[in-house]
């Protein structure tokens, strides 16, 4: 501003005016001024190119315009979180999280962060979490009470409360003796089974909780009708006891069921509870085929203009699956599915839908293959989708694409102990893949391949980097 005023002759209105159109990048305010800012400039006899140059200079800034106070504040804020997170990590990404708490997408990433980081994020637990994520004796992180669906903030405040004033919950029955079950209800103790809150408690599993006696009334149903009793109890007097008293101080026995969740099943209750999958992920099972046959996550597919022009391999999990109709009566479907990172729908019409179809079932874990091109049944010409070519089960990747392993090892590493392991570990992993060894000699430039003739043939080869590498 005061440079405007010093060599163009500006008033302070005139300066203030620059000003604005710089920060609000303003263009035909900019041209109005630079007519105005050259035409004054020459007035005061400075040189056109010098004048033309400093123009140029100041529009350049104003692309991306910040003033030494706001830049200064950005710089120190930056320093403070980035000390914070180096020297505090479980507490910052506890913070970052309990900011983000509403936003499962970007808790899905900073989640990730915090896995990178090394930090491990655990599940909700009655008598370690608080309303928000907090960091525990060990320096992990727990998932907090108010992020799980179906338990309001009064049940959650009251829970801790109690917590907090009388101790820890010795087991769920301590649990339903002392909370107000008016407050922290059925729904709200199914919502924390379900999501993992009575994990600690180890005589019983999360499945044994829904399992149904002669009169139909599940476990949880048991433990609230206990607790009510034992409560009524408490508030009687000695004139009001009867033979129901008795009653109340006999505990819900604990079913008995070998018939446990599956896998999937449990982590997807989780899921449902608390929005991502927490304590594992389906996904987990195939880590190394992600790792080894994708190139793309479908974070990346957000912007399709990013990845187009090239063969894309994505995995996930089959989250959503539609079988549809179109006025003409020829069908079509779509599918959602997930990985580590985001979400991503995928549209399948004609021949694409015939082929495919076999693959649209929720909970499949899948490979899939295609590429980005126009888009053939929008009006928009300049719309862009991704073009699916083949899907490929997960668990049947290592048999349909991996065709022979090559370990290649440097001549210095190579010794008889290596020999000795290698030969150990292949004839307990047979499989139909063969394996071929590269012994390289960086010195001499030398890339030799070996085989054996009665040893070492073929292997179970995912299980053998798993083993070797991993």
């Amino acid at each position: 501003m005061l440079l405007s005023q010093k060599l163009a002759g500006f008033s302070k209105g005139q300066a203030d005016s620059l000003r604005k159109a710089m920060g609000k990048k303003i263009k035909a305010m900019m041209a109005d001024l630079k007519e105005k800012f050259v035409e004054g400039c020459l007035k005061n006899g400075y040189n056109e190119d010098v004048v033309q140059k400093i123009w140029g200079d100041w529009e350049a800034f104003a692309e991306y315009a910040f003033n030494k106070s706001h830049s200064t504040c950005y710089a120190w804020v930056s320093y403070q979180t980035a000390y914070l997170k180096a020297h505090y990590p479980a507490e910052f990404m506890s913070a970052v999280l309990s900011r983000n708490l509403n936003d499962i997408k970007k808790i899905t990433f900073f989640m990730e962060e915090a896995k990178r980081m090394g930090l491990k994020v655990l599940v909700p637990d009655i008598n370690e979490s608080h309303a928000r994520f907090t960091v525990n004796r060990n320096g992990d992180i727990r998932f907090g009470l108010a992020a799980i669906k179906g338990l309001g903030e009064s049940a959650v405040n009251h829970i801790i409360e109690e917590r907090d004033k009388y101790g820890l919950f010795k087991d769920i029955f301590d649990f339903a003796e002392r909370v107000n079950l008016s407050t922290v209800n059925k729904r709200s103790i199914e919502s924390l089974v379900m999501a993992g809150g009575f994990d600690s408690f180890d005589k019983i599993k999360r499945h044994q909780y829904f399992v149904t006696d002669k009169e139909g009334l599940t476990f949880i149903d048991q433990l609230v009708r206990y607790g009510s009793l034992v409560k009524n109890q408490q508030t009687s007097t000695l004139f009001d006891m009867d033979s129901s008293y008795q009653n109340a101080q006999k505990k819900p026995v604990i079913p008995a069921s070998d018939e446990e969740w599956p896998p999937l099943v449990q982590l997807n209750k989780e899921k449902e509870l608390i929005g991502i999958y927490l304590s594992s992920h389906p996904l987990d099972a195939y880590k190394l085929e992600i790792q080894n046959f994708t190139n793309c996550t479908l974070a990346e597919l957000e912007d399709l203009q990013n990845v187009s022009g090239r063969e894309l391999a994505v995995a996930g999990l089959v989250s959503e699956v539609k079988h549809l109709m179109t006025k003409t009566g020829r069908p079509w479907g779509s599918l959602v599915i997930e990985d580590y990172t985001d979400s991503y729908k995928f549209m399948l019409f004609g021949k694409d839908y015939e082929d495919f179809r076999k693959y649209l079932y929720e909970g499949y874990s899948l490979l899939i293959k295609g590429s980005v091109q126009q888009n053939t049944w929008r009006r928009d010409s300049m719309a862009l989708e991704f073009k699916i070519k083949s899907i490929l089960f997960l668990n049947n990747v290592r048999d349909e694409l991996v065709n022979n392993l090559a370990i290649r090892m440097s001549l210095n590493d190579l010794d008889e102990s290596i020999v000795e392991e290698i030969k150990e570990h292949t004839s307990r992993s047979k499989g139909k893949t063969p394996v071929k060894f590269y012994i390289y000699d960086d010195k001499e430039g030398i890339s030799l391949e070996l085989f054996s003739r009665n040893t070492v043939r073929n292997i179970e080869p995912l299980d053998f980097i798993f083993y070797y590498f991993c």
